[in-house]
């Protein structure tokens, strides 16, 4: 049994999708703490000048620790920004091979209402992972009762799910203790991967952006381009 665990991103690049996919359990860690400005609320796509950012506006002030399932969308300060959102996607991808294929399945995020930052994410990291058609079971972190933080709460986590094996991200080498996982005989393997280089209507190839950008690109082929082969 391969668990890997990581935060609710926002639009997540390929390397988030290349480690559900490694997994047996993917669990996303929505009740840990919140990062502004980092991958959770926001996410890179490709733009006839390079790349630009898509970020969800979210109240931080006087809140700089909450967790990220404890995140609230500003949709007061800045009521349009789900149709700047949509606006850039289209603008940006209308004349990729594979937009009007999924166009409807995106758009519907745009003209939702919602509250909270995980609830948007997991629903769009659901609906892409139908695309894909990855097939791992997901489990929300906030739905398990673990303990702990940093190595000994991923540890228990793997321990409450039954892992053989945890799959680290590249930088777990520099926090996780190890030991501790070897002493609850489950394996610890970091990842390696290898960013695929893929048609990006505008050229040259830049690497990196959201999993929209594979997707609009290369359609059903994102997931096969994704493994490598």
């Amino acid at each position: 049994m391969k668990i890997a665990i990581h935060q609710p991103e926002h639009l997540p690049w390929l390397g988030f999708w290349d480690k559900i996919y490694k997994c047996d359990i993917f669990v996303l860690l929505d009740n840990t703490q919140f990062r502004k400005n980092y991958f959770q609320n926001r996410n890179r796509i490709r733009t006839v000048n390079g790349w630009t950012w898509l970020t969800v506006p979210v109240f931080t002030k006087d809140k700089s620790v909450q967790l990220i399932n404890e995140v609230e969308i500003n949709n007061v300060t800045d009521v349009k920004w789900q149709k700047k959102h949509w606006k850039t996607i289209e603008q940006n991808y209308q004349k990729t091979p594979y937009f009007n294929k999924y166009k409807d399945i995106f758009s519907e995020f745009y003209v939702k209402n919602w509250t909270k930052l995980v609830n948007l994410n997991i629903s769009i990291i659901y609906a892409i992972k139908e695309i894909l058609g990855i097939k791992t079971e997901v489990v929300i972190g906030s739905s398990l009762d673990v303990t702990g933080e940093r190595s000994d709460l991923l540890l228990d986590i793997c321990k409450k799910l039954g892992a053989t094996t945890y799959l680290s991200g590249r930088f777990g080498k520099d926090y996780l203790e190890i030991e501790k996982f070897k002493k609850e005989n489950i394996k610890v393997v970091f990842q390696e991967f290898n960013h695929p280089v893929y048609n990006q209507v505008v050229k040259p190839f830049i690497p990196e952006m959201s999993i929209i950008d594979l997707i609009f690109n290369e359609g059903t082929k994102s997931l096969t381009i994704l493994q490598g082969d």
